[in-house]
């Protein structure tokens, strides 16, 4: 297997554990949760949960490689989803109940905007899958 398709294989396995371990801490169903692994890694999680400013729309969770996590707003389909939120910070990967209470924060409507945070992804893919090996389980 070449190295590029092992760290794929490896980054699947760890981000799927990641979520996995996300839903638990908002206690979500896992099959609630979806990603994908192309150029650029994404992640979603439907969100059981409304804000008082937008009572009317369904919030979900997403999280890309590039730019971390964000609770965003459903919007019509085909629609750009709304960014209510960014966790923010240095890390595209935080620990599973710092995104919960992240989401709390949010729900709550005490979490400001925030800045889109930028990510490298230059090379680094590997890197990236052995963050998240140890929720491969």
């Amino acid at each position: 297997m070449d190295r590029g398709a092992d760290a794929t294989h490896l980054l699947s396995r760890g981000l799927a554990g990641y979520l996995r371990e996300i839903a638990r801490a908002l206690d979500l169903p896992a099959e609630g949760t979806s990603f994908e692994i192309s150029d650029t890694a994404t992640a979603y999680l439907a969100l059981a949960r409304r804000t008082a400013a937008r009572p009317d729309q369904d919030l979900m969770l997403v999280w890309s490689e590039q730019s971390g996590w964000a609770v965003a707003a459903e919007t019509k389909p085909g629609d750009e989803s709304a960014v209510i939120a960014y966790f923010g910070g240095d890390d595209p990967v935080p620990e599973p109940r710092r995104v919960a209470a992240f989401v709390a924060e949010v729900v709550a409507g005490r979490q400001p905007r925030g800045r889109r945070p930028a990510f490298s992804t230059r090379d680094n893919r590997r890197a990236l899958a052995e963050r998240l090996a140890l929720y491969a389980g």
